[in-house]
C-alpha cells in the first residue's frame, strides 16, 4: 500500500519541470559555462593566474543560489594549494544522506572540431549543445539541484543530500580526497552514491554503469646519445632509440592483437559482469563500434560484439597517447636521435592491484636494457572499480525510471574509463549503494572534438534522479517503519 509518505511521482508531470527548466534556466547558463576555457590544472598549471576556473565555480555557485532548495547552503571551499570545490548542504525528511558528486574542470581544446564549432563556443543543433565541457561535467551541478526541485514542485520528500562538484577531476581528481576528509562530519553517513559523469550505451533507455576501468599511466624513456649525430656516420654502429622502444613495447604487448602480457593487469572477470556484456551487445549491436570514426575499410579488434564490450571494460588495453624527442615530418633531418620518450597509457580492469601493476610494469621495461640504453618508466596508477550488488530497491527504482521516462528498459554495462575517485569512495562508504550515470553516449566525444550535450537525455536524467531520490526516501522510511 503506498502511504502519503510514499506519494508517488507523477512523472508526467516530472518530466515537465524537468524539460521548463532546462530550456529556460539550464540551458543558458551552461552556454555560458562553456564559453570558460576552464581547464584542468593538469592542462594549465597556471590556472589560478588565468582566473578562468574561478569564473566557472562563480557561475555555476551563483545559479545554484539563485535557484536553491529552503534551507539549502551553497558554499565554495578553496583548501591550500587545492583546487576550489563547491559544496551545497539540502536538508532532507531524514540524516540518511546522499552524495551528488559532478565536476566543472575541463579537458584541452583538441583539434579536429568541424566547421561552425568551436572547444569554447556553446552551439546549439536541434537535440544537441556542442562545446568543451558541457557533457563533461559541466551538466551534473544543474541536473543534481533540478532532480531536488522536481520532487519539491510535488511535495514529495527525500533525504538529506550533499552536492560536491569539484574542479580537478580531469586532472584525476587529485583534491577529493582531501576535502571529503575535512567535510566528513559535514558529508555524513552516506548510502546512496549519484555521480552523473559516465556514459550511456545509447540515447534510448537510463543506463547504470556497474564497473570503471582504472588506469597505470607514465612515460617510458630510453636514451642513448648524449646529442644527435648523423644517421649516415652513425646507422648501423648506434642503435636507433626508436627501435629499443619498440622491443620494450614488446615485453609488455602482443603486437599481434594487443593483448597485454603482464599477468598482474588480468583478473578473472565475474559471471555477472560477462552476462551483462552480452546482453549490452545484443542491445547495442554495431553501435558497439561503430559509434567510432574508423577511416573507410578499417575494423574493429574483434568480431565477437560480446568480446568488445568485455575487452572495453575488463580487459587491460595500451595506448601510446604521446611522444618526445621526434621532430615533425617537416623538421626531420637524418639524424639518430638522442633518445625517444612514449607516453603509455594502460587501462587496467577492475579488481587490479594499481600498485602492483604499475610495479610490474616498470621492472619488465627497466630491467636488462638493450644494448645498455638508459631506460625509465615513470608512471603512476588509479584503480578501477566494481559496483556492490545491487539493492533490490535501487534496482526497481532504475528499471521503474527508464520505463517511464525513457520508454525502454534499463540496462546496465561497465565502462572503459576511469573515475578515479568512485573507488575511494566506495572504500570511505562501503554501505552505500551507487547510481553511476551519464549523458555521454553515441559521438558525444568527451575529451575529443565536437563534444556535445543530448539535451533529450539530460532532462530525462534529471527526472530519472528524482526519482531514484524518492525510492531511496521511501526505503529509508520503510526500514524504519519495520524496525
Amino acid at each position: 500500500m503506498t502511504t502519503n509518505l510514499e506519494k508517488a511521482l507523477d512523472f508526467r508531470q516530472a518530466q515537465a519541470c524537468a524539460d521548463r527548466l532546462w530550456e529556460r534556466e539550464i540551458v543558458p547558463t551552461l552556454s555560458t559555462y562553456i564559453e570558460i576555457p576552464n581547464k584542468s590544472p593538469h592542462f594549465d598549471p597556471e590556472w589560478r593566474e588565468h582566473g578562468h576556473m574561478d569564473r566557472a565555480v562563480a557561475l555555476i555557485a551563483d545559479w545554484c543560489r539563485a535557484h536553491a532548495i529552503p534551507g539549502m547552503k551553497v558554499e565554495v571551499l578553496s583548501l591550500e594549494d587545492r583546487g576550489p570545490l563547491i559544496f551545497m548542504e539540502v536538508p532532507g525528511a531524514t540524516d540518511d544522506t546522499v552524495l551528488l558528486y559532478g565536476h566543472l574542470d575541463k579537458q584541452p581544446e583538441m583539434t579536429g572540431w568541424s566547421e561552425g564549432l568551436d572547444p569554447w563556443k556553446a552551439v546549439r543543433r536541434e537535440d544537441r549543445l556542442y562545446g568543451r565541457g558541457g557533457a563533461d561535467d559541466g551538466y551534473a551541478a544543474f541536473a543534481s539541484l533540478g532532480a531536488l526541485q522536481v520532487l519539491h514542485e510535488q511535495g514529495i520528500p527525500h533525504a538529506r543530500c550533499v552536492i560536491m562538484i569539484e574542479s580537478g577531476e580531469e586532472s584525476g581528481s587529485p583534491d577529493l580526497a582531501a576535502y571529503v576528509e575535512h567535510l566528513a562530519s559535514r558529508i555524513g553517513r552516506v548510502s546512496l552514491v549519484v555521480c552523473l559523469d559516465s556514459g550511456c550505451g545509447d540515447y534510448d533507455r537510463l543506463w547504470s554503469t556497474t564497473s570503471l576501468r582504472g588506469i597505470v599511466a607514465g612515460t617510458l624513456r630510453v636514451e642513448i646519445l648524449r646529442e644527435g649525430v648523423h644517421s649516415g656516420d652513425a646507422g648501423g654502429i648506434v642503435p636507433s632509440s626508436f627501435r629499443v622502444i619498440r622491443q620494450l613495447l614488446d615485453r609488455v604487448e602482443r603486437v599481434e592483437d594487443g593483448y597485454v602480457k603482464l599477468p598482474a593487469f588480468h583478473v578473472d572477470i565475474p559471471a555477472q559482469f560477462r552476462s551483462q556484456a552480452a546482453v549490452t551487445a545484443s542491445i547495442l549491436g554495431s553501435a558497439v563500434y561503430d559509434k567510432f570514426p574508423f577511416v573507410e575499410g578499417a575494423s574493429p579488434a574483434d568480431d565477437n560484439l560480446t568480446q568488445l564490450v568485455l575487452n572495453r571494460t575488463w580487459v587491460p588495453s595500451l595506448a601510446v597517447v604521446g611522444a618526445e624527442g621526434l621532430p615533425s615530418g617537416a623538421d626531420a633531418g637524418n639524424v639518430l636521435r638522442p633518445f625517444t620518450a612514449l607516453t603509455l597509457s594502460f587501462r587496467i580492469p577492475p579488481q587490479v592491484d594499481g600498485e602492483k601493476a604499475l610495479a610490474q610494469c616498470r621492472q619488465t621495461l627497466e630491467s636488462d636494457p638493450p644494448y645498455g640504453t638508459r631506460v625509465t618508466f615513470d608512471g603512476e596508477y588509479a584503480e578501477g572499480w566494481a559496483a556492490p550488488p545491487l539493492a533490490p530497491w535501487l534496482g526497481e527504482a532504475i528499471a521503474c525510471a527508464s520505463k517511464e521516462l525513457f520508454g525502454q528498459e534499463a540496462a546496465y554495462m561497465g565502462e572503459g574509463g576511469s573515475i578515479p575517485f568512485i573507488n575511494m569512495l566506495g572504500t570511505r562508504f562501503p554501505e552505500a549503494q551507487f547510481l553511476i550515470t551519464g549523458v555521454l553516449g553515441p559521438n558525444s566525444n568527451a575529451h575529443g572534438p565536437n563534444e556535445f550535450l543530448h539535451l533529450p537525455t539530460a532532462r530525462r536524467l534529471t527526472a530519472s534522479v528524482a526519482h531514484v531520490l524518492q525510492a531511496h526516501h521511501n526505503r529509508g522510511s520503510r526500514e524504519t517503519s519495520r524496525g
